[in-house]
């Protein structure tokens, strides 16, 4: 039975307009019309399920985040997000990483954020990412009972040094630090053997300490008189003491999975 007048299919590139006013319409409605044809009643019910969808995926992927702002702010991010961000990836679970490039990136600094928010959201993302890697820390070639001193130690895959400017591990509803503190905030966020995703607060020399296992495998005791030579430590072998314990509580926490066979 053939169509007729209105009835036509449209063709494909006025529904490509129409879709593109749509979505248009869809992502920021103060800005762009919607298309011809659609009531006001549908269109409310699109805006919520769009709206609504993003927002609940964000809320549950920076729970600290989204409780650390208030709601008028939390729903103008999301809004802004929505409006603003064309997205690399056409995967849904991918909107927290085009949700980070967003902070970092295309939103630009405005007197209404809190200075913390690109690094709170980066932590939290880092903390969920590390939970779904692929990584095996089991294939990695390692003696869990090596010396980590006379042997040379193997960090864990599961194991990322993240360095910010603001203490994101303390912030929340009762901590927005105002103005970053003067040095650096140096964490470690990894994930053991019983895939528990856990941080720990290290210092400069920590973060150095495992910047060069990955990067220029040797014995322990050989990254820590390196390191006591970059900081001039007037005693090479207090330092190489301080880092046999601090490898040992590494590997405790399967940061350091033991040393190379």
């Amino acid at each position: 039975m053939s169509r007729r007048g209105g009835d036509e299919p449209a063709p494909p590139a006025a529904l490509r307009e129409q879709q593109e006013a749509l979505t248009a319409h869809l992502r920021d409605p103060d800005r762009h019309p919607p298309p011809p044809g659609l009531d006001e009643r549908g269109r409310s019910v699109y805006r919520r399920l769009v709206f609504n969808n993003l927002h609940g995926l964000l809320a549950s992927t920076f729970p600290v985040l989204r409780r650390t702002l208030d709601e008028e702010a939390w729903r103008e991010l999301v809004a802004d997000f929505l409006a603003d961000h064309r997205a690399a990836t056409p995967y849904f679970p991918r909107v927290a990483e085009e949700f980070l490039a967003y902070l970092a990136e295309g939103r630009g600094e405005r007197p209404e954020d809190p200075p913390f928010l690109p690094e709170l959201a980066h932590y939290e993302w880092a903390e969920l990412a590390l939970y779904t890697a692929d990584e095996d820390p089991s294939g990695v070639p390692a003696d869990p009972d090596g010396d980590l001193l006379t042997g040379t130690p193997v960090r864990s895959p599961l194991a990322w040094s993240l360095r910010y400017r603001s203490p994101v591990h303390r912030i929340g509803p009762d901590f927005r630090p105002e103005e970053p503190p003067g040095a650096p905030t140096c964490l470690v966020v990894y994930r053991d053997r019983a895939d528990a995703v856990g941080f720990l607060e290290i210092n400069p020399v920590t973060a150095r300490l495992l910047e060069l296992m990955e990067q220029e495998p040797a014995p322990g005791a050989e990254l820590l008189r390196r390191i006591a030579a970059e900081i001039a430590h007037p005693d090479p072998e207090r330092v190489v003491a301080f880092g046999a314990d601090i490898l040992a509580d590494l590997r405790q926490r399967d940061v350091v999975l033991g040393t190379f066979p």
